[in-house]
């Protein structure tokens, strides 16, 4: 496929009309969004479509007409416009995997964790508008202030990943597993039998599990330096929602796979007999997500096939083959900054969301840029964002209310910030890829920095 500009929504606009070679994976991704909303309950088209979905996930309702209707061109100039008239009181929130036509209106561009962060640094916005997902808009409402309003511009932007490790399963997985541990009572070494360690790409009622249970949350970045952390305090890790970067993160530290059970929910012990849980040093949560679950090694052995000295880097949500066939495995931010710091024109395979692995193709003209997956195929849920809902926020606001809040209650935000405030406290060595992470700031915007990198 030969694309000739940043925008996966043009890319999806040209296949179909055939003026472009390659394939999406589904024809309703030229749907608009509003109208994916009407639709039965489910996470929309994109790599997400096929994961069941909560009954109770949030939906959107139905948005004024006016913004339905509206032209690419309105919808443009009164962004703007209300961006200008509302100044430092509102600050709008981008992240790497939306959509070039919102990504152009952020004031800062980032993961998930380092906007949440670049959040608080604008304290003298009364609304924060996130175009991310859910989880996402949720860290930043537990890291803002208590009289800041944060914004999701369409409630059914979720995630499977964060949805697939509820609140009641994971208690019950506890449970299950202190009554074969013995409970919370630390061992002659002092350790406790197991310490939670939830992903960023998680609820905020799991982060507050984590946090009254001593646990800690993680990054893609810094997920070796939590394990570490955590090995300090237990003998065991509970590692959810995502087995691939638990996996991936542990063998890499020297765990063996046989050390590494999968905790199924809804099965007895989560599929496992007890000695195998008590020879566990990382248990699993069977949780992926189904944007990194893509990639394959046939993909990287054709990459390699076509594109001699190609440079494979693969994000480590990611399976075990991919990443262990990749020459290198990191962050988001990591495959950012490490396009930005190859100094000669160099041939890139990257394995993660098409909306940054095009971004980056065209904001790096000197170097040959592509995505191992050669199907167009975005994050579902961050393809719920579209202008017409970023405009209805931002006029929202004008009119003195706000839509969409999303607000985490004190008594999950409060364990939610401990578990947040140890992982902060855990500081990963920097990589090697590039300087130290920061905030991409959006057009006209300052950088704010960040002291940890993720999706």
């Amino acid at each position: 496929m030969t694309t000739t500009h940043s925008s996966v929504d043009l890319t999806l606009r040209d296949i179909s009309a055939g003026t472009t070679t390659g394939s999406s994976c589904s024809t309703e991704l030229l749907d608009a969004p509003w109208d994916v909303d009407a639709r039965d309950p489910g996470y929309g088209p994109g790599a997400s479509m096929a994961d069941p979905i909560p009954a109770a996930a949030p939906r959107q309702g139905e948005i004024p007409q006016e913004y339905r209707d509206a032209s690419a061109e309105e919808l443009d100039r009164r962004i703007r416009a209300a961006k200008a008239e509302l100044g430092d009181r509102a600050v709008v929130l981008g992240h790497f995997y939306q959509r070039d036509e919102v990504i152009q209106y952020a004031d800062h561009v980032g993961d998930s964790f380092q906007l949440a962060t670049a959040a608080t640094a604008r304290t003298e916005a009364e609304a924060i508008i996130f175009c991310g997902v859910h989880f996402m808009a949720e860290t930043a409402d537990l890291l803002s202030g208590p009289d800041q309003a944060v914004i999701l511009p369409n409630l059914a932007a979720g995630c499977s990943m964060a949805d697939m490790a509820d609140i009641d399963q994971v208690e019950e997985c506890w449970e299950q597993l202190m009554e074969v541990y013995g409970g919370e009572t630390p061992g002659v070494d002092g350790r406790m039998p197991v310490i939670p360690v939830t992903y960023m790409n998680s609820s905020a009622d799991i982060k507050g599990f984590v946090g009254r249970h001593g646990g800690i949350v993680c990054t893609s970045s810094n997920a070796s330096t939590v394990l570490e952390w955590a090995f300090e305090r237990g003998q065991r890790v509970l590692f959810f929602p995502d087995q691939h970067l638990g996996r991936n993160t542990a063998k890499a530290m020297g765990i063996s796979l046989d050390e590494m059970p999968m905790w199924n929910p809804g099965r007895p012990l989560g599929g496992n007999d007890e000695q195998t849980l008590h020879d566990a040093k990382v248990v699993l949560w069977h949780g992926f997500c189904s944007v990194h679950k893509r990639f394959t090694t046939a993909q990287i052995d054709t990459a390699r096939a076509e594109h001699p000295g190609v440079r494979v880097i693969v994000h480590p949500e990611c399976p075990m083959p991919v990443v262990d066939a990749a020459d290198e495995s990191g962050s988001t931010d990591y495959i950012r900054r490490a396009i930005e710091g190859a100094a000669e024109p160099t041939t890139f395979a990257i394995g993660t969301e098409i909306n940054l692995v095009q971004r980056l193709a065209a904001q790096h003209p000197q170097h040959t840029i592509f995505c191992l997956d050669p199907v167009v195929c975005p994050c579902s849920t961050m393809y719920r964002i579209h202008p017409g809902y970023l405009a209805w926020a931002l006029e929202s606001l004008l009119d003195g209310e706000v839509i969409n809040r999303i607000s985490v209650g004190e008594d999950v935000a409060e364990p939610a910030r401990a578990a947040l405030e140890r992982m902060l406290a855990a500081k990963p060595a920097p990589d090697s890829a590039a300087p130290a992470s920061s905030v991409t700031p959006g057009p006209g915007s300052a950088p704010a920095s960040s002291t940890a990198a993720e999706r």
